[in-house]
C-alpha cells in the first residue's frame, strides 16, 4: 500500500512513521510514504498558497492552483484521494479495513481555513472527519487515518488476531483487559479470567464489553 501526503508541512508527519509498528512495515515493504509540497508547485513569485475568501469571511483558504497542480501531479488510475475536513463523513473502524485494500491513497492535508472547494470537488473521492472538533491543520487528520488503514493492511501487526477482538467491531467496544499480577493496590483482576474457562469468560467479556459500551458510548449501544 502507498500512502502520499500532500501537505505544507511533510516535517511534521513524517516523525511519526520512524518509530515502532509502522517503522517496520515500511521496512518490510508492506506500506510507503511519498509527500508532495503544494508551495513546489504554486506559480505565485512569492510562493503563495493561500488567498482571501471570496464573499468575506475571516482568515485565508487554500487556493486552486497549487493544489490542482499538485494532485494532478500524484493522480492516477490508482489513486484514492482524500481530503480529511470537518465537513467530511465521520472516519470509522469500518473504514479503515475497507480502505486496507486500495492500492495508493493520497491524503490531503488543508491548512489555513479550508480547501478551495473546486479542488475538492474536481479531486476528492471521500472526505473525512476524525471528530466533532477543529484542528489548525489536516495532518493530525492525516496520521490518524493512515495509522488505522495501516494496521489493516496484511502483515503489519505482528499479530493478526489481535484484530478480531478490538473495540467498534459489531458497534461494541473491548471488554476490560489486565496483566499479571492478579492483585496490585488493593485492585483485583476479575476472578473468572484466571480460572481458565475460555467459554464463560468469551460470555463474561461479552457483558462486560455490552455495559462498557452502554455508559461510555450509548450510540453504539443503540446499534448492537
Amino acid at each position: 500500500m502507498k500512502f502520499s501526503f500532500v501537505t505544507l508541512f511533510p516535517s511534521l508527519i513524517e516523525g511519526y512513521f520512524s518509530d515502532s509498528i509502522l517503522s517496520r512495515a515500511i521496512e518490510n515493504n508492506k506500506i510507503s510514504l511519498d509527500f508532495y509540497n503544494p508551495r513546489d508547485y504554486t506559480d505565485n513569485k512569492h510562493n503563495k498558497v493561500d488567498a482571501q475568501m471570496v464573499g468575506g469571511g475571516a482568515g485565508m483558504i487554500m487556493t486552486p492552483q497549487p493544489l490542482y497542480d499538485t494532485l494532478n501531479k500524484v493522480r492516477s488510475d490508482d489513486t484514492h484521494i482524500i481530503f480529511l475536513t470537518p465537513v467530511g463523513k465521520k472516519f470509522t473502524q469500518n473504514d479503515a479495513k475497507r480502505l486496507a485494500s486500495k492500492k495508493h491513497i493520497v491524503l490531503v492535508s488543508g491548512r489555513y481555513e479550508g480547501i478551495d472547494e473546486r479542488v475538492i470537488e474536481e479531486f476528492g473521492d471521500e472526505l473525512f472527519s476524525i471528530g466533532d472538533y477543529i484542528l489548525t491543520g489536516g495532518e493530525l487528520a492525516s496520521m490518524v487515518v493512515c495509522d488505522s488503514i495501516s494496521r489493516n493492511i496484511d502483515g503489519v501487526l505482528g499479530n493478526s488476531d489481535s484484530l478480531d477482538i478490538e473495540s467498534y467491531e459489531n458497534n461494541i467496544l473491548e471488554a476490560p483487559s489486565f496483566s499479571k499480577p492478579l492483585s496490585y493496590q488493593n485492585r483485583d483482576v476479575i476472578s473468572e479470567y484466571s480460572k481458565g474457562n475460555h467459554s464463560k469468560i468469551s460470555q463474561l467479556k461479552l457483558k462486560l464489553s455490552e455495559a462498557k459500551t452502554k455508559y461510555f458510548r450509548p450510540d453504539l449501544q443503540s446499534k448492537i
